[in-house]
């Protein structure tokens, strides 16, 4: 008779899949529930424009320093450990927000909030090491896709919660679910197996986060510093000399927090150029539409609809993201990401090319919405999974990681860039004798959109034609003992 202690049995896959998808949801959904209701919490708590933006900033910025750091944690200690750790900290961050009555202390629940940008390489990376690989593509789809669909979600619900609640609700909701979330984390989703022990380049890590910050905040302020001011053009030097450093403390690492290496591989740059530039066009989605449904009727191209029924117009997107991202599972596990990918960026193009040429009728709206969130369903969900099946399984958390802050980076250029196409093209309305944004605005913003998801067509055409296979479990990974690493809380 054997003596080996057989490993306790591992949660169902569909029971960790629930808990992934509703954490990854629940930090989607404060990504932009804020944003439209900005001008309500700036007069609750009584604070400037410019201390209130940063609301959105400081959250923007720590979820971009913060993901590839806490990515390779969680290859190093354990997916599970900081999944559960990740949530704890966005649950703190939400309820310190929630309790603010200060612009001062909303922010700095904003920043504590952004660790949970680190949900995303830690799911993708529970992922890989858990499904049978059938199954791998399907989940990484559906949680990418979240991305998308919570962020489309949120600006949906924050008209209803502004108008009947109060601000503070935009962050007790979600908290809730986040903490439900962190404790089902604890419960229900195995500790990985697979774990690549080591220690954190702290030198790397800071010049990784003083390039990201430098060049977010610039980005954020653009169009209030203008693009050819000496502050705008001073950050964007500063980002690139500290990339640079950082570049050069990584290649000399012995140990690097990214490996430059893997950042090079054809499947990975590729894919995260392509993240860039479709999280541009998604966020200009969510600036022009719910703008052009908010501008009074007496502009002639507006619908004069509250806040509320602007952000229904967001909805079909949404829907439509939910519902593509098992499609594309089941696209990519037979044909790979690339031709998804090329697709959706091409549909999510078609869709502005839509807005431009036909906005005068809601239902115009409507449909092109859905469109759009087609096209941002199949990019998503198709280039996670490409950057999943382009590295090693003990890379996957910091891949991941890094292509989650090329979609934050991109959706920066693409909310500022739009924001500053319509604050240049402002006209007087008689009827209402002030400044509004003409046709020409959207129009010019809608094909601008239409060429960057172009663009994002042709560098996924540079994809690879299939990645490497990431359902294999790589030998070289290293495995820590059974009775320690394949318990299960359940």
């Amino acid at each position: 008779m054997s003596s080996a202690v057989a490993a306790p049995p591992r949660t169902h896959t569909s029971i960790t899949l629930i808990v992934l998808a509703v954490s990854a949801l629940a930090y989607a959904l404060l990504q932009s529930l804020v944003a439209p209701a900005l001008p309500n919490i700036q007069a609750s708590l009584d604070a400037s424009p410019s201390a209130t933006s940063w609301i959105l900033t400081a959250y923007l910025l720590s979820a971009s320093i913060t993901t590839p750091i806490l990515g390779r944690f969680g290859d190093m200690f354990g997916k599970e450990r900081m999944l559960v750790i990740v949530l704890s900290l966005l649950a703190l961050g939400t309820v310190i927000s929630a309790l603010g009555n200060t612009v001062g202390i909303v922010i700095i629940g904003r920043v504590v909030q952004g660790f949970g940008g680190a949900v995303f390489p830690l799911s993708f990376a529970i992922i890989r090491d858990e499904f049978p690989s059938d199954r791998v593509p399907t989940a990484i789809a559906l949680v990418s896709a979240i991305m998308g669909i919570g962020a489309g979600l949120g600006i949906v619900l924050a008209g209803p919660v502004v108008e009947h609640l109060s601000y503070h609700w935009l962050f007790w909701f979600p908290g809730i679910v986040v903490a439900a979330a962190a404790v089902a984390a604890w419960r229900f989703v195995p500790e990985s197996p697979i774990k690549t022990p080591g220690s954190i380049n702290w030198l790397g890590a800071l010049f990784l986060s003083a390039w990201l910050t430098t060049l977010l905040v610039g980005v954020t302020k653009a169009s209030d510093w203008g693009w050819g001011s000496g502050r705008f053009l001073g950050a964007i030097a500063a980002a690139i000399v500290f990339a640079v450093l950082w570049v050069v403390v990584e290649r000399r690492a012995k140990e690097p927090l990214v490996d430059m290496h893997m950042l090079q591989l054809r499947g990975v740059w590729t894919t995260n150029l392509a993240g860039l530039l479709t999280g541009f066009a998604m966020f200009a989605s969510f600036i022009l539409i719910p703008q052009l449904m908010e501008l009074p009727e007496a502009t002639g191209i507006g619908f004069g609809m509250s806040v509320t029924g602007a952000g229904l117009a967001m909805l079909p997107s949404t829907l439509a993201m939910l519902l593509v991202a098992p499609v594309v599972g089941r696209i990519v596990n037979r044909w790979g990401g690339k031709p998804a990918l090329i697709a959706g960026s091409l549909i999510l193009s078609l869709a502005f090319v839509l807005l431009a040429l036909f906005h005068s009728e809601t239902w115009h709206i409507y449909v092109t919405s859905a469109i759009t969130g087609i096209g941002i369903g199949m990019a998503f969900a198709s280039m996670a999974n490409l950057v999943v099946m382009a590295v090693p399984p003990e890379q996957t958390g910091v891949a991941s990681g890094m292509n989650t802050i090329t979609r934050t980076i991109g959706g920066g250029f693409g909310s500022q860039i739009m924001a500053t196409v319509i604050a240049a093209n402002l006209a007087v309305v008689p009827a209402l004798d002030v400044e509004a944004p003409t046709e020409h605005a959207f129009v010019l913003g809608f094909v601008i959109a239409a060429g960057v998801a172009a663009a994002a067509a042709v560098a996924a055409s540079f994809v690879p034609k299939r990645a490497p296979a990431t359902t294999e479990r790589d030998a070289t990974a290293t495995l820590e003992p059974a009775n320690a690493s394949t318990h299960s809380h359940a």
